[in-house]
């Protein structure tokens, strides 16, 4: 993604008041429901610190993990797919469809299946794929990508949905009772639940010891997705790992305060494995793959192995005043808000995502709201540095793909003359009387500074001449 897009896609929500005004509005909502359901700051910061020791231990284990885990799941009768990236997931998915004869896809909410970008791979090659959760049906109904990792229709307003389904949907009149809305969507979906052959999911977390699939949600399409089709497929990046069932509780009420304002969510969801004989409902087959696309490498990266914490609340985005302005089509990238500046950049490279990583202006709300203690500013400044780095000064194998990208030899020049200026107080002198006196010298316009901020123009004499005017 080029500056350039960057800017234009800013500049769409930016010159939209409507858009905007509701936009902001919602971000408010989300954070009033956030606290309102922290009552004691005391006792959340304990809650956070037991789910961030419980992350830390799970990436401190994590090859042992997923070897546990693995081995679990098959116990159960699991079968476990292991995705070196976004092409090889898809074909895998693609693999499990040939193999049970299938054509059609249901789909429960997945970022996971967002970043590989299945949707597009499983339509283009005649499948059909649909969205089950609202959100994410109104944006695939409308063409779209989701702008938020918890609430893809966010940027939707009721008319525009209202107007969507009018055209979209047949035989569903016009209307702006969201009661109505949600029962055409509903309706629509009913019928793919059943006609379904297989259903795909996210994970949200992963347990080794017992080979279970969590999941939460609080429509309840997510159950359906998982339950009703003769085959389910998870997908699960790979640090979504957990040690422990009595793990769960812990990070699901994180999860959910920081995600929705809820003490608990409506649905949660725990697969451990297939239909058994007896049993009422579910498939027949569950398989899992385990996603790496990159995360490896993020995992062996000391000062960036933290983005592996992240439980994809989005409470970051809610919080931060770029994303509560811009929205999040401006980023380009399926992780938005401050934690997509710090993952697409890790998993597509900073060539393609280098630009988001300038859109903060390091205020730091996403690292005090995040329920795991990601430093998101601490991060987003390292991975600045390596938008500037050379290549050759990391490590090859592990450096972020595109360092180096934004290296600059004009200003790594400049950064050097001011270091020698800086470093002997006789030309810091020269200079400085240069700048004083030469003042009305300065052009108008000075590149991109020029465009949001006024000229800059120094005072006719230094503090330095004035402290010494009085003797000081």
């Amino acid at each position: 993604m080029s500056h350039t897009d960057f800017q234009d896609r800013a500049a769409v929500t930016l010159n939209d008041v409507k858009l905007t005004t509701e936009f902001r509005n919602a971000m408010d909502f989300l954070r009033n429901k956030r606290s309102s359901v922290i009552p004691s700051r005391d006792e959340f910061e304990a809650l956070a610190a037991r789910g961030r020791a419980i992350r830390e231990e799970a990436l401190d284990q994590l090859p042992d993990l997923l070897v546990a885990l693995e081995k679990r799941c098959l116990a159960n009768g699991i079968q476990v797919h292991w995705a070196e990236d976004s092409a090889q997931a898809c074909e895998i998915v693609e693999g499990i469809a040939k193999d049970r004869q299938a054509r059609s896809f249901i789909k429960g909410k997945s970022m996971a299946s967002e970043e590989i970008g299945l949707n597009h791979f499983l339509i283009e090659r005649g499948y059909e794929c649909l969205e089950s959760d609202m959100g994410e049906y109104i944006v695939q109904l409308a063409g779209e990508t989701p702008s938020h990792i918890i609430m893809p229709a966010i940027h939707k307003s009721k008319v525009a949905i209202a107007e969507l389904f009018a055209e979209r949907i047949e035989g569903h009149r016009y209307t702006e009772n969201v009661d109505e809305l949600i029962g055409a969507g509903r309706a629509v979906l009913r019928e793919k639940f059943e006609a379904a052959d297989i259903g795909i999911s996210g994970v949200n977390f992963a347990v080794a010891e017992t080979g279970t699939l969590c999941l939460v949600e609080n429509e309840g399409n997510g159950r359906m997705s998982t339950t009703v089709p003769n085959t389910h497929i998870a997908i699960c990046g790979i640090e979504k790992v957990i040690p422990r069932l009595e793990d769960l509780p812990t990070l699901l009420s994180l999860l959910t305060r920081s995600a929705t304002g809820q003490k608990i969510t409506t649905y949660v969801n725990l697969i451990s494995s297939p239909r058994q004989p007896g049993d009422l409902d579910g498939p027949a087959a569950v398989h899992l793959i385990l996603l790496d696309n990159g995360r490896s490498r993020i995992h062996r990266d000391p000062e960036l192995r933290e983005t592996l914490l992240c439980i994809r609340c989005g409470a970051c985005m809610n919080h931060c005043p770029v994303y509560t302005r811009i929205g999040g089509h401006a980023y380009g990238s399926v992780y938005p808000g401050p934690i997509g500046q710090v993952v697409a950049p890790q998993l597509e490279g900073l060539a393609q995502h280098g630009e988001i990583v300038e859109a903060c202006t390091l205020n730091g709300a996403c690292g005090e709201v995040c329920p795991v203690g990601i430093p998101l500013p601490g991060l987003i400044r390292r991975l600045r540095e390596r938008k500037r780095h050379t290549p050759d000064e990391q490590a090859d194998a592990d450096a972020v793909p595109g360092s180096g990208r934004g290296r600059s030899w004009f200003e790594a020049g400049l950064w050097r003359a001011w270091t020698l200026a800086a470093s002997s107080p006789r030309l810091y002198s020269l200079i400085r009387l240069f700048v004083t006196r030469a003042r009305a010298l300065i052009p108008r316009r000075i590149g991109s500074w020029s465009s949001v901020r006024t000229q800059p123009k120094p005072a006719p004499r230094s503090l330095n001449e004035l402290m010494k005017d009085r003797h000081v």
